[in-house]
């Protein structure tokens, strides 16, 4: 069964529950070679099954109103990557309730029909391996 948690930009249980993972070349290397970031202004949706680490969704807040999702990885395949993505964007969009929140997303071209299932709309933004999305 996979658990969710959510954790400040800057707890520490973040750190350690994170850096073996986001230190590892191999999660850069999915992440395009960028280095995963947070702060005061992030919020961590992370994925746990058996003490293990499944993926991760950071949400900037950049302003009182406007969240976004970018960088964020997960890191199984096909099927049980849909399910994944499919505990954790619930218990985004139950914390930035799309009544008072604008979620914009950085989302990789294939999560974009998991996305979809959770009402994310396409932009016209959209590049090789990425699209925008809102909600």
């Amino acid at each position: 069964m996979i658990q969710i948690i959510q954790l400040k930009g800057k707890d520490k249980h973040l750190y350690r529950l994170l850096a073996p993972m986001v230190m590892d070349p191999e999660v850069i290397r999915a992440n395009n070679n960028y280095p995963f970031k947070t702060s005061e202004e992030y919020v961590w949706f992370i994925a746990i099954k058996d003490k293990e680490v499944m993926g991760f969704v950071p949400v900037e807040q950049k302003s009182r109103k406007k969240a976004v999702i970018n960088n964020y990885y997960v890191k199984s395949e096909g099927t049980e990557r849909e399910e994944i993505l499919s505990q954790l964007l619930p218990a985004i969009i139950a914390e930035f309730d799309s009544g008072s929140w604008l979620l914009n997303s950085v989302t990789l071209i294939q999560d974009k029909e998991t996305f979809e299932k959770f009402e994310f709309i396409s932009m016209d933004k959209k590049w090789t391996r990425y699209v925008k999305m809102y909600k």
